[in-house]
């Protein structure tokens, strides 16, 4: 068992519309933050506004990225933990399973390089603890440094954990996914995030014109996101008519046909698992 955090975890997320803590709408620092929660952990939250982030994660912290485009170049998002009461790895292997790998060397992304790290990251010179970039590395981390923390096991056995697939083959929204942790020691779990990231991927356009941007810095975010889908505008965003009705009914049919049926399989309470959450 590991003893209670004597400092305070740093979770950092994107900033959204004020009061950020009402609006906060991006979903992986969410699963972050409800493992934080179920694990009963002190954390703090650092809002970063969505064109800062590169820097944030490439320069200030050094964390490689963990999501790649088609074109190989580096896709820098959100959540990053510091955890300064874990001990950082004696000796950083060359491949991040959950990670990208970047070199030094110049690019034409408009994201800047880092260099490669496993997913528990020496910090910068002067900050203790490890960092991790992703959103299920950072439920392993807190599984396997807290294990007897907070509500329990965020991993419990499980059997038949299947995510349905996407009907959806085309958007405009060019949101790479994370690599599957195939070396997981929760491989089952990595497997069905894996698949549940690639489902409401590829549905975020249902949401992405409405989402509750930053003023400070919405219309360096819509440019940037119009850039990368190759679009002519922030309308092109826009989804209506049939094309939004296309789009909804395969949500539906994914949710309601395949997911909702992992909760149906034990009654005894609404959880995967019936009475227990995971």
């Amino acid at each position: 068992m590991s003893n209670p955090p004597l400092t305070h975890l740093t979770l950092y997320d994107i900033a959204s519309r004020p009061p950020v803590e009402s609006t906060c709408f991006a979903t992986n620092p969410w699963k972050a933050r409800f493992a934080l929660n179920f694990k009963a952990l002190p954390y703090q939250t650092i809002w970063v506004s969505l064109p800062d982030i590169p820097t944030l994660r490439s320069s200030t912290l050094r964390l490689p990225p963990t999501r790649f485009f088609a074109d190989g170049s580096p896709f820098y998002t959100l959540p990053i933990l510091h955890d300064p009461n874990a001990s950082p790895s004696p000796s950083p292997s060359s491949h991040d399973t959950d990670s990208y790998s970047d070199s030094d060397s110049d690019t034409d992304s408009d994201f800047p390089p880092s260099s490669d790290l496993n997913n528990h990251h020496h910090p910068p010179h002067g900050i203790r603890g490890v960092l991790i970039g992703d959103s299920f590395d950072i439920a392993t981390h807190l599984e396997t440094q807290y294990p007897l923390s907070g509500t329990g096991r965020l991993f419990p056995p499980i059997k038949d954990l299947h995510a349905p697939p996407s009907t959806i083959q085309h958007t405009k929204l060019l949101i790479p996914l994370s690599d599957l942790r195939a070396q997981s020691p929760h491989v089952q779990y990595a497997l069905f995030n894996n698949q549940v990231d690639a489902l409401f991927t590829a549905h975020a356009h249902l949401m992405a014109y409405s989402m509750p941007l930053d003023p400070c810095t919405a219309e360096a975010t819509k440019a940037e996101f119009v850039r990368r889908a190759g679009a002519s505008s922030w309308e092109d965003f826009a989804l209506d008519g049939e094309e939004r009705d296309v789009m909804k009914m395969s949500l539906r049919d994914a949710l309601g046909v395949h997911l909702v049926g992992l909760f149906r399989r034990d009654g005894s309470g609404p959880f995967v698992l019936g009475g227990r959450a995971t």
